[in-house]
């Protein structure tokens, strides 16, 4: 069942565990989530970014809705840059939108995000924006400390755009990081002492399973996902394709596939197989198992 983000996130707080929100795009990605969530009990967050995907993507979460009507997951629109594009997410049943405003002076963080707040909720779709700003890996050691969420101007922040959960920056970064992940734990508890509403970790990849089992334990109730997913689905594909091509089995009697020393079907199949993996993984991790 995809519901508000909002509510699986509350739950996770009362219930103090992380929900796993990776990246999808495909049926593959989309597939696994709903399969791990399923096999699993837990709550999932299917965090899907950018235009070209969008339609296509809603429509394969209620395809898989219908086949996994036990698992309860959310549909959230990542890193919602123009209007159109969050506007559009919501016309196409996501049941939830990011707008990424992080970059932009606070009081036009602000009255961008309160317009789509207002939008959002008018027709029961949940809001996450980000206060602080949390860059990309591979200039790390340049950015790092030049987004840190104030906690004052976050509670102040919340308060004035009733957004239902925040992005916090407290030390991790998109993309695979250059040099070692380092988390402000300290300033993370402060925000969760302080802000009544779910608190977002985006750069969970790269960033260690102790530091993502801590940052849960401090306050964060979920934890985007796509960069070790992505490889763990990319190292799935290669072991699959790392064979003696010439000695592949080809047997005609079982099929169009069969007689082929390898297929494009199967392969995808086996790239979903090590991103389903890990996702189940970090759900564990997270202590979301069981509380679907």
């Amino acid at each position: 069942m995809i519901v508000s983000m909002a509510e699986i996130l509350r739950d996770a707080k009362r219930g103090h565990y992380g929900v796993a929100a990776p990246n999808v795009f495909d049926s593959i990605t989309v597939k696994a989530c709903f399969e791990t969530a399923d096999r699993l009990r837990a709550p999932v967050i299917l965090d899907c970014a950018g235009l070209p995907f969008l339609e296509e993507t809603a429509c394969l979460a209620r395809f898989y809705e219908r086949k996994y009507p036990n698992v309860k997951a959310a549909l959230n629109l990542d890193h919602g840059g123009s209007y159109e594009e969050i506007v559009s997410a919501i016309r196409f049943g996501f049941s939830s939108v990011m707008i990424d405003r992080s970059t932009c002076p606070y009081e036009e963080n602000v009255r961008e995000v309160k317009e789509i707040v207002k939008i959002a909720h008018a027709l029961g779709v949940s809001v996450e924006a980000e206060l602080g700003h949390v860059g990309q890996g591979f200039e790390y050691d340049k950015t790092r400390d030049a987004g840190l969420t104030d906690p004052e101007e976050a509670l102040r922040y919340v308060e004035e755009t009733g957004v239902d959960c925040l992005a916090v920056a407290v030390g991790t970064s998109h993309g695979a990081y250059k040099g070692t992940p380092h988390l402000e734990f300290e300033l993370l508890k402060e925000l969760s002492g302080k802000i009544s509403a779910p608190l977002v970790l985006h750069g969970g990849s790269g960033t260690g399973d102790a530091n993502l089992k801590k940052a849960v334990e401090c306050g964060i109730q979920k934890v985007n996902l796509f960069t070790d997913l992505s490889n763990a689905g990319l190292k799935s594909l290669l072991d699959y394709m790392g064979i003696d091509w010439d000695s592949r089995k080809q047997d005609g009697s079982k099929g169009e596939f069969a007689n082929m020393k390898a297929n494009l079907c199967d392969a995808g199949l086996e790239a979903g197989k090590g991103y389903a993996g890990l996702l189940a993984h970090y759900a564990t991790l997270f202590g979301g198992a069981g509380r679907g």
